[in-house]
């Protein structure tokens, strides 16, 4: 397969992955029965939340789950049929997946058009023109739907503007906010709202996924589809981007440094920087830092219990690691020291929390 990971974003849609069915379109949900399940005990009992709080890690199926439960409301009402699938050539479910129907609103980042980037936030002014949807009598007096993708796009002050309207929601209105880090959120927002957080995917339901993308994901080979599982963390999103032989070469080379560490071949870590920041592999050196800070915050959270003051060193080497690759990209330095600084810290603070 062609590298994914040092190929810039295709596709018009920022909550899209390149190649791959936007949520809006899977028909199938896999691996969340219980999720699913806390939907229809609420429809069955008549006393749904008008407010869910899906969260979970990124590329898990929150958003599929969303629009699977608003697909179900917008083409039935709530029903005992214990399953939240429409057929696909339902007109709801056909509207649902071009976002068209009149009782439903998405709020996302803004795709590219006219010569304009694809937004980086959920504006303010976005969420109050979708939210008028709410100040009218529904269009066939059923339910109306808004689902958050995601509530880490929100602004401060289009947070603010989503709250007032989950504070005074009207009759038979549904809120799906998906979050990849509910516990960022306001307070305010996560109090009004049901929490119904999502495990990752097990192995068997990744590739039973795979196998519903159709081609290429389908068709990979199974030696680089056992690696991405691997890689993948249980998340559909991240196991495509591994989906790659580059980038696993580039992950798994990451990884074996990190554990070595403290010691550290600084021959393997130029080899590897020298890979990661060359032209067209921003993908690729995205993915190392991503990988270095994972392995600094799950080690974080393992030596919890040995102290503040031994772990300190590696709180701080994560912290120095964001700063720096937000200056890198802001004032667009060169990208070699932030990975090289963040491996060489890393194994001083590993060798001093020993």
């Amino acid at each position: 397969m062609a590298s994914k990971a040092n190929r810039p974003e295709q596709g018009f849609e920022p909550d899209r992955f390149p190649g791959a069915p936007h949520a809006r379109e899977q028909a199938a949900l896999i691996g969340h029965a219980e999720a699913e399940q806390a939907f229809l005990d609420g429809f069955a009992s008549g006393r749904l939340h008008h407010a869910w709080l899906i969260g979970g890690a990124e590329g898990i199926g929150k958003a599929t789950l969303a629009y699977r439960v608003g697909r179900y409301l917008l083409a039935r009402g709530p029903q005992s049929t214990g399953s939240l699938a429409v057929p696909a050539e339902e007109p709801a479910a056909r509207q649902v997946a071009s976002l068209s129907h009149p009782n439903l609103v998405a709020l996302r980042r803004v795709p590219p058009g006219e010569g304009k980037p694809a937004s980086a936030t959920i504006a303010v002014d976005h969420v109050r023109k979708a939210l008028q949807l709410f100040q009218s009598t529904s269009a066939d007096g059923g339910y109306r739907v808004c689902i958050v993708d995601s509530a880490e796009d929100l602004t401060i002050a289009s947070a603010n503007a989503l709250l007032k309207a989950l504070e005074e929601p009207p009759p038979r209105s549904l809120f799906l906010i998906v979050s990849h880090a509910p516990q960022r959120l306001l307070p305010t927002i996560r109090s009004r709202c049901r929490r119904l957080s999502l495990r990752a995917l097990n192995e068997r339901d990744l590739r039973a996924v795979l196998a519903t993308l159709g081609e290429p994901w389908s068709a990979a080979e199974e030696t680089l589809v056992a690696a991405a599982i691997d890689l993948g963390d249980g998340s559909v999103r991240r196991t495509l981007e591994m989906l790659d032989a580059e980038t696993i070469g580039v992950a798994e080379e990451v990884r074996r440094l990190l554990t070595g560490l403290p010691e550290l071949d600084l021959r393997r870590v130029m080899t590897l920087v020298d890979t990661v920041t060359r032209r067209g592999a921003e993908g690729s050196y995205n993915l190392a830092l991503d990988l270095v800070e994972r392995w600094a915050s799950e080690r974080l959270r393992r030596d919890a219990g040995r102290g503040a003051a031994r772990l300190a060193p590696l709180a701080e080497v994560c912290e120095k690691l964001k700063q720096a690759a937000r200056s890198a990209d802001t004032y667009n330095l060169d990208r070699r020291p932030v990975l090289i600084s963040a491996l060489g810290d890393l194994a001083k603070a590993v060798e001093r929390a020993a």
